[in-house]
This record gives structure tokens, C-alpha cells and sequence, in this order.
């Protein structure tokens, strides 16, 4: 008896060709027709499935939109940017690890739509990364160098989220795996990395020493709390800084387009040889950016002097709100962070970067050319309050980091981090324990008595 070679399910259709089953079926106005298999039951079932989906206007269990990687990119980063509101820098990463991806499919026979993508392209790729040289900076002028272990790991783990979110979207076949999971990517080691080093007590008496007494109030502050570059940079008086109680924040200031990384703000005491610099670096200003920039240490006033954070915010407004009536359109937020450094440096504020640019100088005049971030002292600081045993949710809390229950190395702490809480005077005992015996210590009183003693001198910054 001959074998039926179709049959129909309600508004789907089946067709046996070459042994192999497809379904035919209209969605959104598009034909689909996919293919199911060799069995006549699983056809039928599928069919089934399929139909009663198309009654109600839910999608098809098998329909997908097959994009090119590169529409697939431009809607992950749309909707970091509209949806998830991740930060510039961080779509600007990923903008950047996933141009790697485009750039291969483009110059390669590696298929370039979400559908025929598969895991043995993306091991490919792996080989791609491996074989290729790119700016660590992104800076056009950079000398390049083949890419380390932890940047190919980012960028695979970064081509994953893409691919999740094509899964998500309905970009890849239903029964079809991400091509970076099926490869594993979380067995990758990290082979090749960029090594950190210590200061030791010598190098750090060494380059406190060679700084001059501009520099000095900035490292000191960065050895002492532990804060990101940008961090510093971004305080201001006199919200952030209570030298009545010792204590320094660090707050996010949306409406000055700056936030911290993490988003956690956090409070940090102040250790009293710290407490004693500021008191010399702010002399009788009362608003403004807490370290102003080298020429306006030396007696030049900057454009928005001693200006509140409120009045920043509102300077910032107005310049955006001229702009756009120029323009006749919203800026984006790119165009707004622009606008947003100039008003920063109206204040007189430093840049993150400039930071860099002191830090580096010091250390090749010291005998240490390899150590080239001024993010060291972040290190220095984590490595002292592990030296004094400091409690670890302390450390967490000083460093900025998340305390919850499986944010800590070896979920140590587990659930007990959500309910334990930190007295701010055991926060202060522990800090000031950390620094006893410190060579910063030592050198940041003998930097105020040597400031003071010669002449009264109020304000040095």
C-alpha cells in the first residue's frame, strides 16, 4: 500500500520529500516551511503543535528570523542602550569585542546570518583570535600585540551574550545551540596575563618621595582608599568629603554624567594622616571639584570656580538644552557625556587620564617602568586590608564590591553576608589598624608638617 506523501492540519500542511518531512504554514503574513524529520508521527504531532499555536496567535514553534550577525549586534546593543540603560563604557566594550566576530565573518567563508552559524565557525574564530594582533587600548597609534588569554576569553564570553540573545529573539533555529556554549568556553584557561606586582615598602617610599606636592595629596589618596582613578576625580565638595567626622564618599552623579562602575556607592573612612592632607589640599574652598587641576593649583581660577554640584548640574542642563534647540533634536547619550567632561573640566576637575600620565613618570624615575596604571594602588589597598585581616565584608564594602552571598571568593561568607552589618566604628578600628606602621602613613604627616611648618599656607590646590 502506497504511502501518503502529505496530509493537512488545520492551516498546516505536511509534504514528504525525499523521506524527509516538511511543514508548510503562513505567519506574520511569511511563508515557513521547516523541516521536521524521516517520522510520519512526529510530523503529524508537530503539525499539531504548530496549528494550535496559529489558532491563538502565539508563535509557531518552529519560526525563527534568521538575521545577519551583523542586524544581530546592532539589536544586542540597542537594547543594552534603550532597555537594559547599561553604561556608555560598557556597550562601548562590547560594541568593540563583538566587532572582532564581524570582522572575521567578513574576511573569511565563515556564514554571516544567525542560522548557519555553527560550532565549528566559532572554533574558528577561537583560532582567528589566537593568530591575530590588535592595540591593547584601542588607540590607533598603539603599538599592537597578540591578543592575551583573559582579552579572547572576554570576547568569546561577550559573542555568547550575543548569541543568547539571538536564542532569545528567535534569531536561531528553536532546536539549535549557542555555537560559543557548545565549545565551552568556560574551560578556556587563562595562560597569557598581564602580571601585577606589588609595591613593596621601599618602592612605595621611593615614589612618594620623587612625588611633588601636587602629585603627592593624589597618590596618598588612592593608596588610602582604595578608590578607582575616576572615583577620585569625580569628588566633590562639600557632599563628598566630612573631614568634621573623617569620612570620605563616593556617590554616584547622574545628572553630571558620571556614575561609579558597579553603581555601588559606598562610604570610606578616613585614616587620620589622610584626614590631615585633605585638610591641607582644600585649605578654605568649600565647593568644587576635592583636587583641582595643576594650573589652577598654582593660583589660575577655572571657569565654573567653586561652583556646587547643583549649579554643575544646572550648567550642564542648560548646555544641553541649547544644543538641542540647535539642533532640533535630542543628543545621545554619547554627545551628553561629551558635554559633560566640559562642564567637569570648567570646574577645574582632573581627568582620569591625566592621573596616568603623572603616575608613569614617577615610576620610571624610581627604577619601576613596568608599572604603568595608577589602578596599582587599588591592589596595594585590597593586599593591605588583607594583611590586617580585616573582616571580609569590610573589605567588600571599603572596596566597592557587592557583599552578597555568592559575590565573595569561595562563597565563604554564604548566606551570613545578608545578615550581618557593619558599625561604622569597627569599620574605622579595622581601616586604621590596616594602615598602622605604614610608610604612607609616615610620609603623609611629614608632607603636612613640611607644607605648614615654613609658611601658614591655606590652600596648596
Amino acid at each position: 500500500m502506497a504511502q501518503h506523501t502529505s496530509f493537512r492540519v488545520g492551516k498546516v500542511r505536511a509534504d514528504l520529500r525525499s523521506k524527509v518531512w516538511y511543514l508548510t504554514y503562513f505567519e506574520d503574513g511569511q511563508r515557513r516551511r521547516p523541516r521536521v524529520g524521516s517520522s510520519k508521527d512526529a510530523a503529524r504531532q508537530m503539525a499539531a503543535q504548530i496549528n494550535s499555536q496559529l489558532e491563538v496567535g502565539a508563535p509557531a514553534a518552529l519560526s525563527f528570523e534568521s538575521v545577519s550577525l551583523e542586524e544581530l549586534q546592532t539589536r544586542w546593543l540597542r537594547h543594552h542602550e534603550l532597555v537594559l540603560r547599561s553604561s556608555v563604557q560598557t556597550i562601548n566594550r562590547y560594541r568593540t569585542a563583538t566587532k572582532h566576530l564581524l570582522d572575521f565573518v567578513a574576511k573569511s567563508r565563515v556564514p554571516w546570518t544567525t542560522s548557519h552559524f555553527r560550532a565549528p565557525h566559532a572554533e574558528e574564530f577561537v583560532r582567528h583570535l589566537r593568530m591575530i594582533e590588535a592595540a591593547p587600548n584601542g588607540h590607533a597609534n598603539s603599538k599592537k600585540r597578540p591578543l592575551l588569554d583573559k582579552g579572547i576569553k572576554f570576547i568569546l564570553e561577550t559573542c555568547r551574550a550575543l548569541l543568547n540573545f539571538a536564542i532569545k529573539r528567535r534569531h536561531l533555529s528553536p532546536y539549535a545551540e549557542n555555537p560559543f556554549s557548545v565549545i565551552d568556553l568556560d574551560r578556556i584557561p587563562i595562560e597569557t596575563r598581564r602580571p601585577i606586582q606589588i609595591f613593596s615598602a621601599d618602592d612605595e617610599r621611593r615614589f612618594f618621595e620623587a612625588c611633588d606636592d601636587w602629585q603627592f595629596p593624589i597618590f596618598a589618596t588612592l593608596a588610602m582608599t582604595g578608590m578607582r582613578p575616576g572615583e577620585l576625580t569625580h569628588l566633590l565638595l562639600p557632599n563628598d568629603l566630612d573631614l568634621e567626622h573623617g569620612l570620605l564618599y563616593v556617590r554616584n552623579k547622574p545628572k553630571l554624567g558620571w556614575q561609579v562602575k558597579t553603581r555601588n556607592e559606598r562610604e570610606i573612612p578616613m585614616a587620620p594622616a589622610l584626614r590631615e592632607v585633605l585638610q591641607v589640599v582644600i585649605g578654605t574652598r568649600r565647593e568644587g571639584p576635592v583636587f583641582l587641576r595643576r594650573r589652577f593649583a598654582s593660583g589660575d581660577r577655572p571657569q565654573l570656580v567653586e561652583t556646587s554640584q547643583n549649579r554643575l548640574e544646572q550648567e550642564l542642563a542648560n548646555r544641553v538644552a541649547v544644543q538641542e534647540t540647535e539642533r532640533r533634536q535630542p543628543l545621545t547619550r554619547q554627545e551628553r557625556l561629551a558635554m559633560a567632561r566640559m562642564v567637569w573640566s570648567d570646574a577645574g576637575a582632573l581627568k582620569p587620564d591625566r592621573l596616568r600620565q603623572e603616575f608613569m613618570p614617577l615610576t620610571r624615575a624610581v627604577g619601576l617602568p613596568h608599572q604603568t596604571a595608577p589602578k596599582l594602588f587599588r591592589h596595594l589597598f585590597a593586599t593591605s586590608l588583607q594583611d590586617a585581616n580585616v573582616d571580609p565584608i569590610i573589605r567588600c564594602e571599603l572596596m566597592g564590591h557587592s557583599t552578597g552571598a555568592s559575590s565573595i571568593s569561595g562563597n565563604v561568607l554564604g548566606m551570613t553576608a545578608n545578615y550581618t552589618h557593619t558599625r561604622p566604628e569597627t569599620k574605622r578600628k579595622q581601616l586604621e589598624a590596616a594602615f598602622e606602621g605604614r610608610t604612607i602613613v609616615e610620609l603623609a604627616r611629614a608632607w603636612v608638617s613640611r607644607i605648614k611648618s615654613p609658611r601658614d599656607v591655606e590652600v596648596i590646590m
